[in-house]
Order: structure tokens, then C-alpha cells, then sequence
């Protein structure tokens, strides 16, 4: 990689050389070298994108030149820059006896590096230019390598990855391909010879091959059937799983897919040569506008939940009349962007949320008649579901967190649903009627606690909102958690299924994880003699420690404690009398860290 940039460099200053010298040779030629610096945002399209490549929106940088002709219409340019695109890592699955679980053999993430040449196209608006570029050229292309395995617990030892599901195919990690880049630079001239610009530009590869390698990126995969949720089970006998079948297809495929994507970025030129001239404007002339059909209004369209007549944000409404739509996102008013002075018509508004479609409504020639400058319509939207809006937080301070990966659990069917918190900490999930679940956060480095969220009482035509802050914590060494609503059966250490849904949120950060270590204690009230109480915690920490170990957690990772009466959170020491709220907050499951 190294060696290429050197290479790409090198042909970039002896184009600059070579322009320049071309340049001082001919006083005569009014053609002018340029030099750009650019970068921005990368957005894949197509497979890509999607379920082959799952390439996320990621960044891109790079130099041109361009060499103008006699004239400065028409030019040669050389373009070199680096694309990163990360990928959609997969979520951790979890059945009755085992776990589906990713593994990241490099980097996660597509890596390019592009060298094209071909023409370039300028328009000149006084101190505005308008660039069009074509290049021809090769994609450098460096993949990710991945796999999803299926693992099974063993009575003894830890789970044995029984089979590869889901994986990379790719010929070769680092390949090339032949490729195609257009796109439209706007530029600004500062002075005579720095400039700003804008640029958008579409990047493709094409052909299967380029000399004996592949080109495309390639996943082989067995195809689903059904999904495994919690109570599934996968039989084992002789080392293979018998009833694979029920849940993948028996062949594999293998999918392929090309690279592109839509660049969006910032830049600054250099313009080397003689003082740049400013071509004339023309005098604008006044628009004349056509005769009026009618007396024109504005629309204002305003969403509304129709159970309970709360404006809602966030739908995607349009405003269409002789198929030239208006279409707009509604504000926290429920109010989409109004139609100014619009002609009299017939016109048709759709919303759309969450899938859902809003009955639509009509604007007529009526509406137009009546007194005043602006029609206002209301459009009512109708999902049974309630919304669950929710902000990810820094635990110590309450600070918003964004960035943050989470997952929602629905109680009742196991199914889960991830989502990243946006640039404002927040994520939005529909929830079901009379369910419950739990939530928690998933990245690498976190832990949260299990947080319970239920619509088990709440009345849809009073409610749509329900709320959450999320605290996110670090995993510092020498960090102490206290797992939440960890509860055993009086006198008993076994995990019940309500604490193992928690720990299977430890678990899930654990495999996150790898090198971390960590002591899990438990603790007891002061009620009851002193020696039991030890042996009671002691127990269930080891049973919880041993809940871990039988899905797939290295023992050596885990020390388990029982502190019994002797680390007391509050003043309910033996012969103090406490109410039980007061007790219960000394009766606890903690887990400190020791390496990470």
C-alpha cells in the first residue's frame, strides 16, 4: 500500500512538472494547470450497500490535476484518492444451546485506492467555475475477511464451532478492477489563483476480472430457512449438527458484487499561469411569470396520530398534483414544508411512517375558493404500535452519548431489533401492545444495564410515547457494576430464567470482549447469621459464574466472590432496624473489572 501512494504521488508532481514547464515554455498558450486537494463523504449504492457488501457510508480523499487546453474549455486530468467504507458488523445470536456469533479475521472495513485519467470539461461564470470530468482507470481493492459460525455448548470445555454459515469467499483479500469515475466540480475564486470547491461524483467498477484475479467481492452463505431464537435446539451426534437442515438450505451460494458509490466532498485548487479573466455576465432579464389559472394559496399539512391527535414528527409526506410530487419530512409540529402559492388545482397528500400508510386526503378546487391565503389539511396516521424513544447517556454524568449500538429483546418471542443512537444520543423502536422487553447497549468497550420497557397496562388512545435514558458505562479497570434485577429464590443460589436474561447481556459483552477479566460477587443483607450469609453468596456467584462458563466463557476469565454481610451499602448493620427497601439494596450481583 505504501509503495502505491509513493507511485500515485510520483505521477502527480511530474504532471505538475511537466504542466509547468509546458507552460513557461509557450507564453503564447493561455492553457492552465491546476492542482486539487479534495475529501469528503462516501455513500455506497446497490449490492454493495446491501446485503452482499453491507458497506456503511464511510469517507474519501485525494489530489487531481487537470491540464487545460488553449482556450481552458477542455482538459486532461489524473485523479487519485482513497476510499473507506466500514462494514454492518453482524449481532451475536443466541438459541437454546448455543450461539451464532461473528468473527473479523481483518479489518472490518472495504479499502480502496483509485488512479484514473481522462477529460475535463469548463464553464466559466466570473468568479465561478463549472467542471465536468470523466476518468478511466484502476481500483486498487482491499476486502474484509469474515465469518459466521454456529457454536455449541459442551457439558464440559468450551462451545465447538460446528459450521461456518455465513463467510468471505474472495480469490484474493487485495485484487483490482477496472473503473469508471464522473462527476461536477463548483469552484469559487478566492484570487488569482486559489479557489474553493464543491464536488459530487459517482465511482464504479466493472468486469468480473482484471488480469488472472477476480474483480468483485465475493460471500458464500448457506440460505436461511427460519430463524433460531432462544428455544431452539441443535442436536449433536459424531461431532455434526442432525437437524441443520430444519433451519439453513443444504448448498451453498456464493454472491458477488461490484464496488460503487456516490462521492460528496470539499476541496481547494491551485490554478498556476497568468491572471484569470473574468468572463462577462450577462444582464439578467425578469422572469415573466405565466397567467394565473386562479387566485394561488399556500398548503400547510399538518400529521397527526389519529388515536390520540398528538402531531407527529418524522413522516414522509407528499403533496402530488399532475405527478410532480412535494415531498417533505413533518417538523416536531407534525407540520410538512408548505407548498407556497401553489396553482388551483386538484391535489392528492400521502404520509408514510414506519411503513404504515396514512389514509390520503384530497385538495380540491373547492378548498381554493374559499376565503383566505392558506389551505390547511390535516392527514391522520394509524399504527397500533407504541414508540419508544430513547437516549443513550453517559452513566457517571448523564451527558448524551451518541454512536451508541443497542438492542431491543421482545420478552415474549426472544426477537430481537438493533439500532445505533443517532448524532443527537437518540434511538426509536416500535413496540407491540401488551409486550415487554428489555433493552440494553452493544459495542465494544461498553456495558449498560438491562433496562425494562413495557406497554403491559398502557392505553393506546392515550399514549404514544414511552421514554428510556440508557446509561452506557466504560469498561475501566477497577470499574464496579451492579447488575440490576438479579434475583434468586429464597435460600436458593440456582439462576432462575428472569437472571439469566440479564446475564446473557454479561455474556454478550464478554464475547465482545475478548481480553476482558473480570471477579463477579455477590452479596447478601445482614439478616441471618454471619457464616451462612458468606456461604449463601458464595454460592451464587459461583453459580452465576458457572451460568457463563456453559455458554462459552472461558473460566479463567471470571473469578467468583461471595462477600456475604461484609461490604453493606447502607447503615443496616446486624441489630439496626431497616425497612426492605433499605435491605434490598444491600442484597446484590456486582461484577468489577480486573483487565482490560
Amino acid at each position: 500500500m505504501k509503495k502505491l501512494i509513493l507511485v500515485v504521488l510520483a505521477v502527480l508532481i511530474t504532471g505538475l512538472t511537466w504542466g509547468q514547464t509546458k507552460e513557461d515554455s509557450s507564453p503564447n498558450n493561455s492553457g492552465k494547470l491546476q492542482i486539487s486537494a479534495f475529501g469528503g463523504l462516501s455513500m455506497p449504492l446497490g449490492d454493495y450497500k446491501n446485503e452482499i457488501g453491507r458497506a456503511k457510508n464511510g469517507y474519501f480523499g485525494g489530489l487531481a490535476i487537470d491540464q487545460y487546453f488553449k482556450g481552458n474549455k477542455w482538459g486532461l486530468g489524473i485523479d487519485a484518492r482513497f476510499l473507506n467504507h466500514n462494514m454492518r458488523k453482524f449481532d451475536t445470536v443466541f438459541f437454546a444451546n448455543g450461539y451464532i456469533a461473528p468473527e473479523y479475521i481483518n479489518h472490518a472495513s472495504f479499502q480502496h485506492i483509485g488512479v484514473g485519467i481522462g477529460p475535463t470539461y469548463k464553464s466559466n461564470f466570473g468568479k465561478l467555475d463549472l467542471e465536468a470530468f470523466l476518468r478511466g482507470g484502476v481500483l486498487f481493492q482491499g476486502f474484509p475477511q469474515y465469518k459466521q459460525s454456529i457454536y455449541v455448548n459442551q457439558a464440559v470445555g468450551p462451545s465447538l464451532n460446528m459450521a461456518d454459515v455465513y463467510y468471505t469467499s474472495n480469490p484474493k483479500r487485495i485484487t483490482k478492477a477496472w473503473m469508471g469515475l464522473g462527476g461536477l466540480r463548483l469552484s469559487y475564486a478566492i484570487n488569482n489563483h486559489w479557489g474553493v470547491f464543491a464536488q459530487a461524483d459517482y465511482l464504479r467498477t466493472f468486469g468480473k476480472r482484471f488480469g488472472g484475479d477476480s474483480s468483485e467481492f465475493h460471500i458464500t452463505k448457506y440460505n436461511q430457512k427460519k430463524g433460531l431464537n432462544a428455544t431452539d435446539v441443535l442436536n449433536v451426534k459424531d461431532n455434526q449438527i442432525t437437524n441443520l437442515i430444519d433451519f439453513y438450505e443444504e448448498q451453498t451460494i456464493t454472491q458477488k458484487t461490484y464496488i460503487q458509490a456516490v462521492n460528496v466532498g470539499l476541496g481547494i485548487k491551485y490554478t498556476f499561469g497568468a491572471k484569470r479573466k473574468i468572463a462577462p455576465v450577462a444582464p439578467m432579464t425578469k422572469a415573466v411569470a405565466p397567467p394565473a389559472t386562479g387566485q394561488p394559496k399556500d398548503i400547510l399539512v399538518v400529521v397527526k396520530d389519529l388515536q390520540t391527535g398528538i402531531a407527529l414528527s418524522g413522516v414522509t409526506v407528499k403533496i402530488s398534483r399532475n405527478s410532480i410530487d412535494n415531498t417533505s419530512i413533518s417538523n416536531a409540529d407534525g407540520q410538512a414544508e408548505r407548498v407556497k402559492a401553489a396553482e388551483k388545482g386538484v391535489y392528492q397528500v400521502t404520509a408514510l411512517k414506519n411503513g404504515i400508510a396514512a389514509m390520503p386526503v384530497e385538495i380540491g378546487l373547492a378548498d381554493f375558493d374559499k376565503s383566505g391565503n392558506v389551505i390547511y389539511k390535516e392527514i391522520f396516521h394509524d399504527d397500533p404500535r407504541f414508540t419508544l424513544i430513547g437516549e443513550t447517556i453517559r452513566a457517571n454524568d448523564n451527558s448524551k452519548l451518541p454512536g451508541i449500538g443497542t438492542v431491543l429483546t421482545n420478552s415474549g418471542n426472544s426477537q430481537n431489533m438493533t439500532q445505533i443512537s443517532d448524532a443527537e444520543a437518540k434511538f426509536v423502536y416500535q413496540l407491540e401492545q401488551q409486550s415487554a422487553y428489555n433493552i440494553v447497549a452493544n459495542q465494544a468497550g461498553k456495558f449498560s444495564q438491562t433496562e425494562s420497557v413495557t406497554t403491559k397496562g398502557l392505553d393506546r388512545s392515550k399514549t404514544l410515547y414511552v421514554t428510556l435514558k440508557l446509561g452506557v458505562n466504560n469498561l475501566d479497570a477497577g470499574a464496579v457494576f451492579v447488575l440490576k434485577n438479579i434475583h434468586y429464590d429464597f435460600d436458593q443460589s440456582y439462576i432462575r430464567p428472569d437472571a439469566g436474561r440479564i446475564l446473557d447481556n454479561l455474556l454478550n459483552v464478554m464475547f465482545q470482549n475478548p481480553t476482558l477479566r473480570i471477579e463477579l460477587s455477590s452479596h447478601t443483607d445482614s439478616r441471618g447469621k454471619d457464616a451462612y450469609n458468606m456461604r449463601l453468596s458464595q454460592q451464587r456467584a459461583e453459580a452465576a459464574v458457572n451460568y457463563l462458563v456453559s455458554k462459552g466463557v472461558d473460566r479463567s476469565r471470571m473469578i467468583a466472590r461471595g462477600y456475604g454481610e461484609t461490604r453493606l451499602l447502607n447503615r443496616c448493620a446486624n441489630g439496626v432496624q431497616c425497612d426492605e427497601d433499605e435491605h434490598q439494596a444491600n442484597r446484590r450481583t456486582e461484577i468489577k473489572v480486573l483487565k482490560y
